[in-house]
């Protein structure tokens, strides 16, 4: 069992708890139960913050457009976005699917969950500003610009799922070196791993907070691996991540999930 944080939708507090990742399970005052017998809300306090091209396979993928106007260059510092509060999702729910849209794309990351205020941090104090770690889904409308900030794509209602809880910084060994799966259907439609980053997690949290601060219960997204696989309603999304845990949701229409869903 690992130590974790837990949001129950009952509450407004974080729990601490005992999490079994292999079997979901949870162990909560003294008592164990199965994920799905506790109801939870993402474990998220603060902004959640995406990052751009941070593996180096969706760079490559690029190729010379990154010389294209208006940035004429690969990028020299972290590419970040917002997923504001509409965004956020918890496990278990669903995931609605606009009207105008068939598919979506399954953003797969590895959340960072700061702990303390983090400003000017270098890279070998970074990991003391780290409260621990999370799963998240930047779910997407499938495009391909880079140069406007895809707001209608990545900031719709329901939009990024996390959770289910919040792994301790101590649990995880080495956050540069898990594994991401994603599933759907249960039929494994992507794997990659934290070893492939440019921005390993001790140096985009020096990067981002060189000009950004960065405020407890605030979550960085590492980033998401190229070829995000797509999905479509009545699929099952299930993303695992190595010493993380599984987060599950199923994609709905955008109607279901309204009447799910109380505004």
């Amino acid at each position: 069992m690992l130590n974790a944080k837990i949001k129950r939708t009952d509450s407004r507090e974080l729990s601490s708890v005992s999490v079994n990742t292999e079997t979901n399970s949870i162990e909560f005052e003294g008592n164990e139960f199965g994920i799905n017998d506790i109801p939870l809300d993402n474990p998220v306090t603060g902004t959640v913050y995406g990052t751009l091209l941070n593996f180096h396979g969706g760079l490559e993928r690029l190729g010379d457009k990154v010389n294209d106007k208006p940035y004429l260059s690969p990028p020299v510092a972290p590419v970040l976005y917002i997923k504001p509060e509409n965004t956020l999702n918890r496990y278990g729910a669903g995931i609605p699917v606009p009207k105008s849209e068939s598919k979506l794309e399954m953003g797969a990351s590895l959340g960072i969950v700061i702990g303390k205020t983090a400003v000017a941090v270098t890279e070998e104090t970074a990991m003391d500003y780290v409260a621990g770690y999370t799963i998240v889904n930047d779910v997407s409308v499938p495009h391909t610009s880079l140069f406007r900030p895809a707001v209608q794509q990545k900031c719709r209602d329901g939009f990024c799922p996390i959770g289910p809880w919040v792994i301790d910084r101590d649990e995880m060994k080495n956050p540069d070196d898990v594994t991401i799966r994603v599933f759907i259907n249960n039929e494994l439609r992507q794997e990659n791993s934290t070893k492939n980053l440019i921005r390993p997690v001790a140096r985009l949290l020096a990067d981002v907070t060189e000009f950004m601060t960065l405020s407890p219960g605030d979550v960085l997204l590492v980033g998401v691996p190229e070829d995000a696989p797509l999905a479509i309603v009545g699929d099952k999304v299930r993303i695992e991540i190595e010493g993380v845990g599984k987060l599950e949701n199923e994609l709905v229409d955008e109607e279901s999930f309204n009447r799910r869903w109380p505004q």
